[in-house]
């Protein structure tokens, strides 16, 4: 039965999924409840159907277990040889993925399912190995067993006692294209295990005594019976929606309770929760939100809010609907789940009130149709007529402005009237409709109503002949004063609905809004006080309520966090009001450790100020959101309470979004840590084994032969060499260990540049033998450095121009104080440093990696060095509040540029002999040092 066309958003959607799985394989899984029922078979046996039918039909993997009749199966069929791994000794025989990827079949048959590949496989279970297979297009046929079902899996322990560790996960089924279920009795299953037809002898005797036992095996197809229901009822429904199906087709009960905010909505969870557990259906509690509905009062809705908590503590699904018709949104909601049976309250307003506005209750019986449906009846109490508190639309002032408008529109009239007397009387029955329609958009129902018999009796007595009089001289106004009230009436209903429904709409849409700006904001904010702050703001201004965070310490003890640390109200501004008291935060460890909601409103601790929701991420809960509304008895509504446990959601994935991050950013410092270590170790152990190799075969040779004396020499001045190189290697190392621990304290003195300088050639006098030197700087110029770090940096410079330039070439050294306008504006003068050598250069892209720790260019034949020079020259001159830098000369070679601030004002120095006798030793062995 087709009573309306598909729904076009659902029916594209179908359309794009079902051209998704166009695109890969089809996926059908052989479904049984134990081993043994013939899965296998079953496979085979259509996999020789699909083969004779012309199918390229390959066996991947197939698992007989010595079952003759299983494997005369695979005569025929080509088999994918297994691929093999050894591991710890034993030779291992695994489904070869590659190769069935390579032969790329039509359908290609993997056993097993659930099985744990073999070490250095590509991937961890079989499954995965088949949604790759499906990925790339080719069919699979494959097999499974219910125990194997991860959501099943503690169901199936409980049952048999035995924990399955192999599982699969449910999206892996609920994507397969079609489940065959290969079912077996249990007595026939325990015959065939008897005869050997599963197991061995001896196998069968221990399989029988525990797993194959016939309560288990009974159990266990229970399990696979209702799991392919399940999934077939799931097609129906799938098809039921894209056909576009309204009629209820009863392939299984579904019960659907429908309450209202009378004291008879409890009586009905319950009916409802036996009639649905005696036929064993699922049911579903709807409450259908009118106008009439709004206007009940506080405390009748409280009622309702309560039956609705009731149902959701028995295992139901409640709804929540917005319309007029009642009756109409019941049969709707019905007939798109596929309800059997409707549950309904007997109707407790009057006959006349029935018969004169309708009843619920007899539209059902009327429209229902295929749906059964039950009356329940409450008792005398329960059911007496009781008043209507109905929550007042208006004040007097709205009256009172109804009266007035409906004043002026008379006085109008009567105008228009007497200055033109020809003035249509249709005219002023239009001007009292739209006055009514004007009071009931703004100021209610009861004004509109009071409204539309005021324009009756004064169209009536100032209008209508005899005039001032209520008397009527010609009956067929009778009829136009009946008709004015109904349209009056009539209109002013149908605009206080529509008034109220669009301020539903309007609540419904902030809701939305506001839901979907604070999973924006929350997208958006790094690190844990934004992300909060950006919490407790939200959730705050949506549900008028003042809110708290409690995420736990190291002990698992919860504690507000950061300077949110509170209830924070939902005021203009955003004011701190208090932190919980420990009973308040005892409640919330309750939450916090059971994953339950407690607290204000709820069956558990209902005493306290507010309700606590726990934020449940993909790992455990992370944290605990408090909301305490505002009004002292105000409690949630269900639909208010869905859209809080939302908030809440979004909140975990935010909170464990932002742990997940600072994890990653640890395991990405631990990664380097790592990298860097290795790098340290590969580095060090090479430099390290070979000057030691070096300097223990020249010792050896030296105690071990009686050598020429310039043999001798020539060992004793490797060992000299090596044993310095390894000297300076473990000098860097600890070098930059104490850079990197912080613990290099500068202590900058006043020194003469010169001093530093020539001090530095000297100790690189054996490594600057092979290279002409050139020095140029100032007289007399003084900076504040530590003069021990500084000779190290141009030590390091300098080897390091040594090491990379080739033989012969110069290398020179110039200094002078910058003093360009940046310098002038700061105050700081600064001192430049450069060594220039003749080598091939720095490669592009080089030059802030040459300063990392052990980095070494790639296109040298050095040899030398574990690439700590340059980082400690970097990390020393970082300390001193300098940079380094270093470029490509444009006629070749590189430039080191070593940039120090000098602050205050230097000292008058005496003795300045003793310092220029150092200049003058390092004036005679590098003529080119022009200062002196």
């Amino acid at each position: 039965m087709h009573d309306k066309r598909p729904d076009p958003d659902a029916l594209l959607a179908r359309v794009h999924a079902d051209e998704r799985a166009q695109a890969r394989g089809r996926l059908k899984i052989f479904f049984g409840a134990s081993p043994g029922v013939g899965k296998t078979y079953a496979m085979l046996s259509e996999a020789r159907e699909k083969q004779a039918a012309g199918a390229d039909v390959v066996a991947g993997v197939v698992e007989t277990h010595g079952r003759a009749d299983t494997g005369a199966l695979l005569d025929g069929l080509e088999m994918l040889p297994r691929r093999v791994i050894e591991y710890r000794g034993v030779t291992l025989r695994e489904f070869d993925l590659d190769a069935a990827l390579a032969r790329h079949p039509r359908i290609v048959l993997v056993d097993e399912l659930a099985h744990t590949n073999a070490p250095e496989s590509r991937h961890a279970r079989r499954w995965q190995d088949v949604v790759e297979l499906l990925d790339t297009g080719i069919d699979v046929f494959t097999t499974v067993n219910v125990q194997h079902i991860e959501s099943l899996n503690d169901v199936v322990a409980q049952i048999t006692g035995v924990i399955v560790r192999e599982t699969v996960p449910d999206h892996v089924l609920e994507r397969a294209d079609e489940i065959e279920l290969i079912d077996l009795a249990p007595e026939e299953l325990l015959e065939r295990l008897r005869d050997g037809k599963i197991y061995l002898p001896d196998r069968a005797t221990a399989a029988v005594q525990n797993f194959f036992r016939k309560g288990n095996l009974i159990a266990l197809r229970d399990l696979a019976l209702r799991r392919t229901a399940e999934r077939v009822d799931a097609q129906m429904q799938r098809y039921r929606a894209d056909k576009a199906i309204s009629a209820v087709w009863p392939t299984r009960d579904r019960v659907l309770v429908c309450i209202n905010s009378s004291p008879l909505a409890p009586r009905l969870v319950r009916a409802g929760r036996r009639v649905a557990s005696g036929i064993g259906a699922p049911w579903v509690v709807l409450y259908v939100e009118t106008p009439a509905e709004l206007r009940r009062s506080e405390a009748d809705r409280d009622s309702m809010t309560q039956a609705l908590r009731l149902a959701e503590q028995l295992g139901a699904e409640t709804v929540t609907l917005a319309g007029e018709n009642v009756a109409e949104e019941i049969l709707a909601l019905a007939r798109q789940r596929n309800i059997s049976r409707l549950i309904v309250g007997r109707p407790n307003r009057p006959r006349w009130r029935e018969l004169l506005f309708g009843s619920t209750v007899d539209t059902l019986v009327r429209q229902s149709g295929e749906i059964d449906l039950h009356i329940i009846s409450g008792d005398d109490v329960e059911l007496a007529p009781r008043m209507l508190n109905y929550t007042p639309t208006s004040d007097w002032h709205g009256y009172g402005s109804a009266a007035a408008v409906v004043a002026s529109v008379t006085a109008l009239s009567a105008l228009l009237r007497w200055l033109f007397p020809d003035f249509a009387e249709a005219n002023i029955l239009m001007a009292y409709l739209l006055a009514v329609i004007g009071i009931a958009r703004w100021g209610g129902r009861g004004p509109s109503i009071m409204a539309s018999v005021l324009s009756v009796l004064t169209f009536d007595f100032f209008f209508v002949p005899p005039f001032l009089d209520f008397a009527v001289s010609d009956a067929q106004y009778v009829l136009t004063l009946v008709l004015m009230l109904a349209a009056a009436l009539g209109v002013s209903t149908l605009t206080y609905r529509l008034r109220q429904q669009a301020e539903a709409a309007r609540q419904r849409e902030r809701r939305t809004a506001a839901l979907y700006a604070m999973s924006r904001e929350l997208a958006n904010v790094r690190g844990y006080e934004a992300l909060l702050r950006a919490t407790v703001r939200h959730v705050g201004e949506t549900f008028e309520s003042q809110v708290v965070v409690l995420l736990p310490g190291a002990s698992r003890h919860l504690q507000p966090w950061g300077s949110v640390a509170g209830w924070w109200g939902s005021e203009l501004d955003q004011r701190m009001v208090y932190a919980p008291d420990p009973k308040e935060q005892g409640v919330a460890q309750w939450v916090f450790d059971h994953s339950q909601v407690a607290g204000r409103g709820t069956a558990t601790l209902p005493s306290s100020q507010a309700i606590y929701l726990p934020l449940n991420g993909a790992r455990g809960v992370v944290g605990v959101l408090g909301v305490r509304p505002q009004q002292a008895r105000f409690s949630f509504a269900p639909e208010q309470m869905h859209l809080l446990e939302t908030f809440a959601n979004q909140v975990a994935l935010a909170l464990e979004r932002a742990r997940l991050t600072e994890e990653t950013e640890q395991a990405t410092i631990v990664i380097e840590t790592e990298r860097l270590r290795s790098s340290l170790l590969s580095s060090v152990s090479h430099d390290l084994r070979t000057p030691l190799a070096t300097i223990t075969g020249a010792a050896s040779s030296l105690l071990e032969q009686a050598l020429p004396p310039t043999t001798a020499r020539e060992l004793t001045q490797s060992i000299y060499d090596e044993a310095d190189r390894l000297n300076r290697l473990v000098s860097n190392l600890l070098e930059m260990t104490r850079l990197e621990s912080g613990a290099v304290q500068v202590k900058k003195e006043w020194q003469p540049l010169d001093e530093v300088i020539g001090t530095a050639l000297a100790r690189t006098e054996r490594q600057l033998a092979q290279h002409p030197v050139a020095v140029s700087l100032p007289a007399d110029l003084l900076v504040s450095i530590d003069a021990v770090l500084i000779e190290q940096v141009l030590i390091n410079l300098l080897e390091n121009a040594a090491r990379y330039t080739p033989p012969g070439s110069p290398i020179s050294i110039r200094a002078f104080a910058k003093n360009d306008d940046l310098v002038a504006m700061s105050g700081i003068k600064q001192v430049v440093i450069e060594v220039t050598d003749s080598g091939p250069g720095i490669d592009p892209g080089d030059e802030a990696k040459i300063f990392e720790k052990f980095y070494r260019v790639a296109n040298t034949n050095s040899g030398h060095g574990a690439g700590l020079g340059l980082a400690i020259a970097e990390g020393i001159t970082r300390a001193h509040g300098g940079h380094i830098s270093v470029a490509n000369k444009p006629d070749g070679g590189a430039v080191f540029r070593l940039v120090l601030p000098i602050e205050g004002q230097p000292p008058v120095i005496e003795g300045l002999a003793d310092i220029e006798a150092v200049g003058v030793a390092a004036a005679e062995k590098y003529p080119s040092f022009n200062n002196l």
